[in-house]
């Protein structure tokens, strides 16, 4: 019998990428995906390590799977965390077999594993020490920038088994943003070539492609030298976002985006997402006080924002607007939350994230003085989250009566274009729907930020 693997995926949907992608590399040596952890030979764990939050998740993930898993399973621990901390994590969790990064070979074969900190090199079970050299030789290196020995961005990966799936076109960021540490251990961007996104769009058959990044309104740039966002210097699939964005439409029904900066959405990309029938924008604001985003590294303020945002619904009133924003960042101030609670009433976002910072060794934020206390943050991300979901809960009740079309992920489940794939609500359907088909349905009852919806005869 084929030995089996589990793969827990934290984090963001780029880690879902990337567990994509180490789940067709398994399967191409042999392992075949278990029912439950608890049935696996190699139980994989890819981490977050964003802000501290993220990591407590993971750890307490890690730590259940060891205690949960079979005798003789082997424990893997990669992603981000693996990334950032490696010897230091390896050190502290001795139940794990092996910490990895995702630049470091792997060979997931049963018998050539050395665990950290064993003696001697005693042998325990999962080598991750080298990968065979037709899985290496797989994708071409993203095109630009140095690529690690082992580069998931571009190792292929299984269709999809949902009607939907992530593609992602870009590693790393070159931006420095205040609060973050993703540059220190995912380093500086690294963008695929369309040809490769377009090969795998392709392979993956899906009715629904989610393109993300860490910065995708700069996907090109780092190969061109220059914004290739859109406009004039973007005529080429090979370069912009806008071009890039049209050649996937005519392979997936419905293309999404995720984490659009603000600077970079010009007004090309705006028709162009906006006519595509999925007219969703989510938008990386962070926060909408122009002091404050100069001491976050970021621009903008609420104005430029709320005058983005109204341009977006004078063209395409039914587009659907997501963002998140950072309560407590240091030196925030009374007034600066204040700006964007009346921002928030303002903007009237489909969908909104409030995370509270979380200090981050390594970035500009970690020295910065005037530290918000904790128990200050709580309330005020309180106050926002209410406020939100009140507005989210009306702009939701507000469609009852109206019609959408929707594609059924699963057995009850549906979502039309205002819905992202396992980030906001969804839509209730009948449960005899067809997994993966395109539904005209008619919006019965909102239950906060969910709905009902009921199939209208064609």
């Amino acid at each position: 019998m084929a030995p089996r693997y589990w793969l827990e995926t934290l984090g963001c949907p780029k880690n879902q990428v990337d567990s994509d992608k180490l789940a067709g590399l398994l399967e191409s040596q042999g392992y075949g995906p278990a029912r439950r952890a608890d049935q696996a030979d190699l139980v994989v764990v890819n981490t977050c390590a964003f802000i501290e939050a993220a990591r407590e998740e993971s750890i307490g993930t890690v730590l259940e799977l060891a205690a949960a898993k079979k005798r003789g399973a082997k424990l893997v621990v990669t992603g981000c965390m693996a990334e950032r901390y490696g010897d230091e994590l390896a050190a502290a969790l001795p139940e794990v077999d092996r910490v990895a990064g995702f630049g470091v070979p792997v060979d997931f074969g049963p018998t050539r594993l050395v665990r950290s900190g064993a003696p001697n090199g005693t042998a325990t079970g999962v080598s991750m020490s080298a990968l065979s050299a037709s899985a290496l030789s797989v994708g071409a290196p993203a095109v630009g920038r140095p690529v690690p020995s082992f580069d998931l961005l571009n190792l292929p990966r299984p269709p999809a088994r949902a009607p939907w799936a992530y593609v992602k076109v870009a590693e790393g960021c070159d931006r420095r943003c205040g609060f973050c540490a993703i540059p220190s251990f995912r380093g500086p961007q690294r963008s695929r070539t369309a040809s490769d996104i377009l090969a795998e769009v392709d392979a993956l058959g899906a009715a629904e492609v989610v393109l993300v990044a860490q910065d995708l309104v700069s996907w090109g740039r780092d190969v061109t030298g220059r914004d290739v966002t859109g406009g004039a210097t973007a005529r080429s699939p090979e370069v912009g976002l806008v071009p890039l964005f049209h050649e996937v439409s005519k392979r997936a029904d419905r293309v999404r985006l995720l984490y659009l900066y603000p600077s970079g959405l010009s007004q090309e990309l705006i028709e162009a997402v906006g006519a595509s029938g999925c007219p969703y924008f989510d938008l990386s604001l962070q926060h909408v006080s122009r002091p404050l985003l100069r001491r976050m590294r970021r621009v903008g303020d609420a104005e430029r924002f709320l005058e983005k945002i109204s341009t977006i619904r004078q063209s395409f009133p039914d587009a659907a607007l997501r963002s998140s924003f950072i309560i407590g960042y240091p030196g925030e101030t009374e007034e600066d939350h204040d700006a964007l609670l009346r921002f928030l009433e303002e903007a009237q976002l489909d969908w909104v994230g409030f995370f509270a910072f979380s200090n981050e060794d390594g970035t500009y934020a970690a020295g910065l003085p005037d530290q918000v206390p904790s128990s200050l943050v709580v309330e005020r991300t309180r106050e926002c989250s209410e406020l939100q979901d009140a507005i989210t809960a009306r702009k939701r009740a507000e469609l009852v009566g109206t019609t959408c079309q929707v594609l059924v992920d699963a057995p009850g489940t549906a979502r039309s274009h205002r819905e992202a794939p396992e980030i906001d609500g969804v839509i209730s359907v009948p449960r005899d729907l067809k997994v993966g088909s395109w539904v005209q349905a008619r919006i019965v009852e909102a239950e906060g930020p969910d709905l009902v919806g009921v199939p209208v005869a064609a």
